[in-house]
C-alpha cells in the first residue's frame, strides 16, 4: 500500500452560501491523498502501472470549476466520489480550503476533510 498526495491545487469556482460567492465566485485550494497499491509501479517504472496524477487533478478541476456548491462539505464529498470512482485507489483523503471566507474577523482559510473509502 502506498499514497500519492497532490497538494495545493489552486482553482477559481463559486461556492458558498452566501449570494456574492456564488455570483462572484472565489479562490478554492484542494489537497488529495490517494491510497493504493504503488508496488507494480515502482517496480516497473511505468506509468501505466500507477495513477496518473494529471488526470486525478483534471477531474477535480472539473468537480470545482463546473458546479456550484453551498458547502465546502458537499463539494468534497463530490470530489471523494469522483476519484473513487474513476480511479482505481482504496481510499481518499480530500482537503478543501477557502481562502477569505466571509466571516467577522481575521482568518486564513476555512477547511473541510473527509476520507471516503471504496468500501464505504
Amino acid at each position: 500500500m502506498g499514497k500519492i498526495r497532490l497538494n495545493q491545487m489552486l482553482f477559481y469556482g463559486y461556492h458558498g452560501a452566501d449570494e456574492s460567492e456564488q455570483s462572484h465566485g472565489g479562490t478554492f485550494e484542494v489537497d488529495l491523498e490517494l491510497r493504493t497499491t504503488i508496488h507494480n509501479a515502482a517496480q516497473s517504472d511505468h506509468l501505466k502501472d500507477t495513477i496518473d496524477y494529471s488526470d486525478v487533478y483534471a477531474k477535480v478541476h472539473e468537480a470545482v470549476t463546473t458546479k456550484k456548491h453551498f458547502l465546502l462539505e458537499s463539494l468534497a464529498e463530490e470530489i471523494a466520489d469522483t476519484i473513487l470512482a474513476e480511479f482505481s485507489v482504496d481510499a481518499v483523503k480530500v482537503n478543501v480550503r477557502k481562502p477569505h471566507a466571509p466571516v467577522k474577523g481575521v482568518i486564513g482559510s476555512v477547511e473541510v476533510e473527509i476520507e471516503r473509502s471504496s468500501n464505504d
